[in-house]
């Protein structure tokens, strides 16, 4: 299964890129590199929440209604006359539902390293974020995930395959770390070599935050 950065490189992933641009009003490529930061975390927190029956129960039920991947056939409409409220309220929701207070600490992490501010990037996330769930959505329906265990599974092959139980990888523990960070800056400090260090391999998440910490 591809992972969720390979989608950002597809023909898909540039729509979503230049349609979340667009209706931000942000520059494309720093839009990108939100993105590249921020849908990775997103997924980690998913997993996370995932991890007990009653979020993965949530999730699920997410998934298999609203957020089932329809939103996904008509980007061009979407992206078309301007995202409306409705979707970015979604957004809204499904963020504060998934990082909880982590929120802004997300936020302000992915803004220092993006040049963007914090109200940028959460207008960035809050158009995105209902996207991310179409594709989580439509993954689930096609690889027929009714369980918690099936999820966990789906997440975890999207976020590059590292599973639970498997050593944890460079980009697996940046995420981690992401997630925990208080907001002040000083994670990046800490895991920017870390990362930098596991990039050298080809391609995979290391390699794109690789490139957007060695900028």
């Amino acid at each position: 299964m591809a992972g969720i950065l390979d989608l950002l490189n597809s023909d898909l992933g540039k729509t979503i890129i230049s349609g979340v641009s667009g209706s931000t009003g942000t520059d494309q490529n720093k839009t990108s590199s939100v993105l590249t930061m921020a849908l990775p975390v997103l997924m980690k927190a998913m997993e996370r929440n995932a991890s007990t029956p009653e979020g993965a129960q949530g999730l699920m039920g997410a998934l298999s209604g609203k957020h089932d991947g329809s939103i996904l056939d008509n980007l061009s409409g979407l992206f078309g006359g301007g995202v409306n409220d409705e979707v970015k309220t979604d957004g809204s929701k499904i963020l504060g539902h998934v990082l909880g207070n982590r929120q802004q600490g997300v936020e302000k992490i992915i803004g220092e390293k993006s040049g963007l501010d914090i109200g940028s990037v959460a207008n960035i996330l809050k158009v995105a974020a209902p996207i991310l769930m179409g594709v989580l959505g439509k993954q689930a329906k096609q690889n027929n995930v009714s369980s918690q265990s099936d999820l966990g599974g789906l997440l975890g092959g999207l976020l590059g395959g590292a599973s639970n139980s498997g050593p944890v990888t460079n980009e697996q523990s940046f995420l981690e770390k992401m997630l925990d960070a208080d907001g002040d800056g000083s994670v990046l400090d800490d895991v920017a070599g870390m990362v930098l260090g596991g990039a050298k391999k080809k391609g995979g998440l290391g390699g794109l935050l690789g490139g957007l910490f060695g900028k």
